[in-house]
Protein backbone atom coordinates (compact mmCIF):
# COMPACT_ATOMS: atom_id res chain seq x y z
CA UNK A 1 0.00 0.00 0.00
CA UNK A 2 1.40 3.24 -1.00
CA UNK A 3 2.53 5.20 2.05
CA UNK A 4 -0.01 8.10 1.36
CA UNK A 5 -2.83 5.29 1.09
CA UNK A 6 -5.47 6.36 4.31
CA UNK A 7 -7.71 3.79 4.12
CA UNK A 8 -6.77 -0.32 4.31
CA UNK A 9 -8.53 -2.58 2.07
CA UNK A 10 -10.83 -3.91 4.91
CA UNK A 11 -11.96 -1.04 6.11
CA UNK A 12 -15.40 0.85 5.96
CA UNK A 13 -16.40 2.65 2.28
CA UNK A 14 -16.52 6.52 2.09
CA UNK A 15 -20.35 6.35 2.98
CA UNK A 16 -23.49 4.53 3.04
CA UNK A 17 -26.24 4.54 0.91
CA UNK A 18 -30.00 2.83 1.26
CA UNK A 19 -33.08 3.27 -0.42
CA UNK A 20 -31.52 4.03 -3.84
CA UNK A 21 -34.64 3.15 -5.49
CA UNK A 22 -37.00 5.29 -2.79
CA UNK A 23 -39.88 6.73 -4.18
CA UNK A 24 -40.04 10.00 -1.74
CA UNK A 25 -39.05 13.47 -2.93
CA UNK A 26 -36.79 13.48 0.30
CA UNK A 27 -32.86 12.71 -0.05
CA UNK A 28 -31.10 12.61 3.32
CA UNK A 29 -27.62 13.12 4.31
CA UNK A 30 -25.61 12.72 7.32
CA UNK A 31 -22.47 14.26 7.13
CA UNK A 32 -21.41 13.16 10.60
CA UNK A 33 -23.02 9.89 10.85
CA UNK A 34 -19.66 7.83 11.91
CA UNK A 35 -17.59 8.36 14.66
CA UNK A 36 -14.64 5.76 12.85
CA UNK A 37 -11.40 6.65 12.38
CA UNK A 38 -8.52 4.53 10.42
CA UNK A 39 -6.61 2.33 11.91
CA UNK A 40 -3.30 3.80 10.27
CA UNK A 41 -4.30 7.00 12.11
CA UNK A 42 -4.20 5.60 15.51
CA UNK A 43 -6.96 7.20 16.98
CA UNK A 44 -5.20 10.52 15.76
CA UNK A 45 -4.00 10.70 18.82
CA UNK A 46 -7.18 11.14 21.25
CA UNK A 47 -7.99 9.05 24.33
CA UNK A 48 -10.89 5.97 23.48
CA UNK A 49 -12.92 8.02 25.90
CA UNK A 50 -13.38 10.72 23.84
CA UNK A 51 -14.08 9.19 20.56
CA UNK A 52 -17.49 8.52 22.44
CA UNK A 53 -18.65 12.17 22.12
CA UNK A 54 -19.89 14.61 20.24
CA UNK A 55 -16.42 16.05 18.76
CA UNK A 56 -15.84 12.58 16.14
CA UNK A 57 -19.60 12.28 15.58
CA UNK A 58 -22.71 13.52 15.74
CA UNK A 59 -24.46 10.90 18.24
CA UNK A 60 -27.58 9.41 17.27
CA UNK A 61 -28.07 11.12 13.77
CA UNK A 62 -28.08 8.12 11.73
CA UNK A 63 -30.41 6.03 13.74
CA UNK A 64 -32.56 8.94 13.37
CA UNK A 65 -32.10 9.51 9.54
CA UNK A 66 -33.24 6.02 9.05
CA UNK A 67 -35.96 5.84 10.84
CA UNK A 68 -37.50 8.59 8.33
CA UNK A 69 -35.74 7.13 5.70
CA UNK A 70 -37.98 4.00 6.07
CA UNK A 71 -41.16 6.10 7.06
CA UNK A 72 -40.72 8.08 4.25
CA UNK A 73 -39.37 5.90 1.47
CA UNK A 74 -36.10 8.27 1.09
CA UNK A 75 -32.89 7.99 -0.29
CA UNK A 76 -30.25 7.73 2.62
CA UNK A 77 -26.51 8.79 2.40
CA UNK A 78 -24.18 9.32 5.00
CA UNK A 79 -20.78 9.55 5.86
CA UNK A 80 -18.83 6.32 7.04
CA UNK A 81 -15.65 8.43 9.17
CA UNK A 82 -15.16 10.47 11.69
CA UNK A 83 -15.48 14.23 11.04
CA UNK A 84 -12.23 14.65 13.01
CA UNK A 85 -10.23 12.89 10.29
CA UNK A 86 -12.19 15.19 7.78
CA UNK A 87 -15.47 17.46 8.21
CA UNK A 88 -17.61 16.13 5.46
CA UNK A 89 -19.83 19.29 6.26
CA UNK A 90 -17.01 21.71 5.66
CA UNK A 91 -14.87 22.97 2.79
CA UNK A 92 -11.72 21.36 2.36
CA UNK A 93 -9.99 24.71 2.17
CA UNK A 94 -11.00 26.00 5.55
CA UNK A 95 -9.12 25.32 8.44
CA UNK A 96 -11.82 23.85 10.36
CA UNK A 97 -11.97 20.88 7.69
CA UNK A 98 -9.44 19.37 9.84
CA UNK A 99 -9.32 20.53 13.23
CA UNK A 100 -6.58 20.61 15.66
CA UNK A 101 -8.24 21.02 19.04
CA UNK A 102 -12.70 20.27 19.18
CA UNK A 103 -14.28 22.20 21.87
CA UNK A 104 -11.57 21.76 24.84
CA UNK A 105 -10.11 18.50 23.04
CA UNK A 106 -6.54 18.36 21.41
CA UNK A 107 -6.55 16.21 18.04
CA UNK A 108 -2.58 15.79 18.25
CA UNK A 109 -2.97 13.69 14.89
CA UNK A 110 -4.26 16.61 12.88
CA UNK A 111 -1.06 18.84 13.75
CA UNK A 112 1.49 19.42 11.42
CA UNK A 113 -0.08 17.60 8.56
CA UNK A 114 1.84 17.19 4.95
CA UNK A 115 0.13 18.24 1.75
CA UNK A 116 0.25 14.46 0.90
CA UNK A 117 -1.53 13.63 3.79
CA UNK A 118 -4.15 16.33 3.74
CA UNK A 119 -4.92 15.28 0.14
CA UNK A 120 -5.47 11.71 1.00
CA UNK A 121 -7.92 12.39 3.28
CA UNK A 122 -9.83 14.54 1.11
CA UNK A 123 -9.58 12.38 -2.24
CA UNK A 124 -10.52 9.11 0.15
CA UNK A 125 -13.32 10.20 2.41
CA UNK A 126 -14.51 13.59 1.76
CA UNK A 127 -14.56 13.91 -2.01
CA UNK A 128 -16.23 10.09 -2.41
CA UNK A 129 -19.08 11.12 -0.60
CA UNK A 130 -19.71 14.29 -2.12
CA UNK A 131 -19.27 12.80 -5.68
CA UNK A 132 -22.15 10.22 -4.83
CA UNK A 133 -24.66 12.57 -3.47
CA UNK A 134 -23.95 14.90 -6.77
CA UNK A 135 -24.20 11.75 -9.05
CA UNK A 136 -27.72 10.71 -7.11
CA UNK A 137 -29.31 14.48 -7.67
CA UNK A 138 -28.09 14.75 -10.89
CA UNK A 139 -30.26 11.11 -11.82
CA UNK A 140 -32.89 12.61 -9.96
CA UNK A 141 -32.91 15.97 -11.67
CA UNK A 142 -32.32 14.12 -15.40
CA UNK A 143 -35.49 12.03 -14.55
CA UNK A 144 -37.73 14.63 -13.44
CA UNK A 145 -37.62 14.11 -10.06
CA UNK A 146 -38.68 16.20 -7.25
CA UNK A 147 -36.04 16.60 -4.46
CA UNK A 148 -36.25 18.26 -1.07
CA UNK A 149 -32.64 17.78 0.62
CA UNK A 150 -32.77 16.80 4.29
CA UNK A 151 -29.28 17.23 6.26
CA UNK A 152 -29.29 15.25 9.35
CA UNK A 153 -27.49 16.75 12.61
CA UNK A 154 -27.48 16.27 15.97
CA UNK A 155 -25.81 18.93 18.79
CA UNK A 156 -24.78 18.06 21.96
CA UNK A 157 -27.36 18.88 25.30
CA UNK A 158 -23.94 20.86 26.47
CA UNK A 159 -21.51 23.01 24.49
CA UNK A 160 -18.05 24.62 26.21
CA UNK A 161 -20.28 24.64 29.17
CA UNK A 162 -23.42 25.53 28.90
CA UNK A 163 -26.38 23.64 28.29
CA UNK A 164 -29.09 24.16 25.63
CA UNK A 165 -32.89 24.65 26.32
CA UNK A 166 -34.07 23.46 22.90
CA UNK A 167 -34.61 20.14 21.89
CA UNK A 168 -34.39 20.56 18.10
CA UNK A 169 -33.00 23.44 15.59
CA UNK A 170 -33.93 24.44 11.95
CA UNK A 171 -31.15 25.52 10.32
CA UNK A 172 -30.88 27.68 6.67
CA UNK A 173 -29.15 29.62 4.69
CA UNK A 174 -30.58 31.97 1.72
CA UNK A 175 -33.27 29.80 1.13
CA UNK A 176 -35.62 29.80 4.78
CA UNK A 177 -38.74 28.72 2.23
CA UNK A 178 -38.77 24.97 3.58
CA UNK A 179 -37.06 25.38 6.54
CA UNK A 180 -39.67 27.70 7.51
CA UNK A 181 -42.39 25.09 7.20
CA UNK A 182 -40.58 22.44 8.90
CA UNK A 183 -39.74 24.99 11.55
CA UNK A 184 -43.82 25.67 11.91
CA UNK A 185 -44.64 22.31 12.27
CA UNK A 186 -42.06 21.07 14.76
CA UNK A 187 -43.14 24.25 16.71
CA UNK A 188 -46.78 22.46 17.04
CA UNK A 189 -45.49 19.21 18.56
CA UNK A 190 -46.21 19.79 22.24
CA UNK A 191 -43.09 20.32 24.69
CA UNK A 192 -40.23 20.57 21.75
CA UNK A 193 -38.84 24.28 21.94
CA UNK A 194 -37.05 24.75 18.21
CA UNK A 195 -34.08 27.09 17.37
CA UNK A 196 -35.01 28.91 14.42
CA UNK A 197 -31.19 29.15 13.25
CA UNK A 198 -29.79 28.69 16.59
CA UNK A 199 -27.43 27.33 18.27
CA UNK A 200 -25.77 27.50 14.64
CA UNK A 201 -26.76 28.66 11.36
CA UNK A 202 -25.42 27.31 7.44
CA UNK A 203 -23.01 29.56 5.60
CA UNK A 204 -20.45 29.67 3.56
CA UNK A 205 -17.62 29.57 5.71
CA UNK A 206 -19.05 26.80 8.37
CA UNK A 207 -21.28 24.27 6.11
CA UNK A 208 -20.93 22.75 2.98
CA UNK A 209 -23.70 20.29 2.00
CA UNK A 210 -26.68 22.48 2.15
CA UNK A 211 -25.03 25.35 0.53
CA UNK A 212 -23.44 23.28 -2.37
CA UNK A 213 -25.74 20.66 -3.19
CA UNK A 214 -28.91 22.86 -2.00
CA UNK A 215 -28.99 25.78 -2.69
CA UNK A 216 -26.53 25.89 -5.72
CA UNK A 217 -29.50 23.48 -7.22
CA UNK A 218 -32.11 26.01 -6.42
CA UNK A 219 -33.38 22.17 -4.24
CA UNK A 220 -36.06 23.40 -0.85
CA UNK A 221 -33.81 22.10 1.24
CA UNK A 222 -33.36 22.43 5.82
CA UNK A 223 -30.76 21.46 8.10
CA UNK A 224 -32.29 19.49 11.21
CA UNK A 225 -30.17 19.35 14.50
CA UNK A 226 -31.43 17.20 17.62
CA UNK A 227 -30.09 17.28 20.76
CA UNK A 228 -28.00 14.24 21.79
CA UNK A 229 -29.06 13.34 24.59
CA UNK A 230 -32.84 12.45 23.42
CA UNK A 231 -31.49 10.66 20.47
CA UNK A 232 -28.90 8.71 22.52
CA UNK A 233 -31.03 5.70 22.71
CA UNK A 234 -33.23 3.38 20.28
CA UNK A 235 -36.89 4.77 22.24
CA UNK A 236 -35.60 8.45 21.65
CA UNK A 237 -34.21 7.80 18.06
CA UNK A 238 -37.68 6.28 16.96
CA UNK A 239 -39.67 8.65 18.97
CA UNK A 240 -37.85 11.52 16.73
CA UNK A 241 -37.70 9.65 13.49
CA UNK A 242 -41.37 9.22 13.83
CA UNK A 243 -42.06 12.96 14.77
CA UNK A 244 -39.26 14.31 12.08
CA UNK A 245 -41.13 11.76 9.30
CA UNK A 246 -44.49 13.31 10.16
CA UNK A 247 -43.34 16.96 9.99
CA UNK A 248 -41.76 16.20 7.48
CA UNK A 249 -44.78 15.02 5.25
CA UNK A 250 -46.71 17.41 7.00
CA UNK A 251 -44.25 20.69 5.32
CA UNK A 252 -43.97 19.05 1.61
CA UNK A 253 -47.69 19.32 1.68
CA UNK A 254 -47.51 22.87 2.73
CA UNK A 255 -44.35 23.69 0.48
CA UNK A 256 -46.79 22.20 -2.66
CA UNK A 257 -49.68 24.63 -1.78
CA UNK A 258 -47.76 27.68 -1.16
CA UNK A 259 -48.02 30.38 -3.95
CA UNK A 260 -44.72 30.17 -6.05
Amino acid sequence: MPSNHLLAPDEPPPFLEERLDGRSSFFITVDHASAYIPRGLDNLGVPAQELKRHIAWDIGALAVARGVSVALDATLVAQNYSRLVIDSNRDPNVDSSICTVSEHTPIPGNVGLSPEAVAARRAEIFEPYHRRIRALLDEREKAGRPTILIAQHSMTNIYKGSARSMQAAVLYNRDRRFAELVLARLRREPGVVVGDNQPYFVSDETDYTIPVHGERRGLPHVEIEIRQDLIADERGQAEWAARLARTLRDAEKDFAGAPS
